[in-house]
């Protein structure tokens, strides 16, 4: 089974159990920081790849490092993860989780290039058109790009709704060249 199908049925089951203890989306800031963790420090990361750590030692390690921060079923269902060897997929779990979550909560994340930085209350008007377009809440995610010159392009999920001055400019240079080119003929 491929490893992207493998974590994707660890994430349901997961979510299967945040939802009996009403508990999604904190289940989801916890396995965020847990697979964070894991990313990040090196010797955490030796730890949970290495063959030669037991998988006992492995479970206590979590369970010691959680206790008190996260709930049992919680951190049994990372046990689960460690006694089948899985502890490798905990970021990839973590992203398919977090795209459930999206879905429990009808939510969606754009991703906002502009060409220039986008102060606050502007941010709050393109978040809240967006949401308005789609019917959904929005999570947008801004960068810059000065390619752009003006404007903005918005991508969710397989759209693209390019607004830029760049792009306007292309269109523009495009009628004017076929227009010409129509209009002679």
């Amino acid at each position: 089974m491929r490893a992207d199908t493998v974590a994707r049925n660890y994430a349901q089951a997961l979510r299967d159990l945040a939802k009996k203890q009403d508990a999604v989306v904190a289940f989801g800031v916890l396995l965020d920081a847990v697979a964070g963790a894991v990313a990040t420090e090196p010797r955490l990361a030796a730890v949970m790849a290495s063959p030669r750590v037991p998988k006992q030692r492995k479970k206590q390690l979590l369970r010691e490092a959680l206790e008190g921060r996260a709930p049992k079923v919680f951190i049994g269902f990372l046990e689960a993860v460690v006694q089948r060897g899985r502890q490798g997929l905990l970021g990839t779990i973590s992203s398919e989780y977090e795209q459930m979550v999206d879905q429990h909560l009808k939510r969606i994340h754009a991703g906002v290039t502009t060409a220039h930085d986008v102060d606050p209350e502007a941010a709050k008007a393109i978040t809240a058109s967006l949401a308005r377009m789609v019917g959904q809440e929005v999570l947008p995610h801004f960068r810059t790009d000065p390619r752009l010159l003006g404007g903005l392009i918005v991508r969710m999920g397989d759209r693209v709704l390019d607004g830029s001055l760049r792009r306007r400019l292309q269109a523009l240079r495009f009628s004017m060249l076929h227009a010409r080119a129509g209009g002679g003929a």
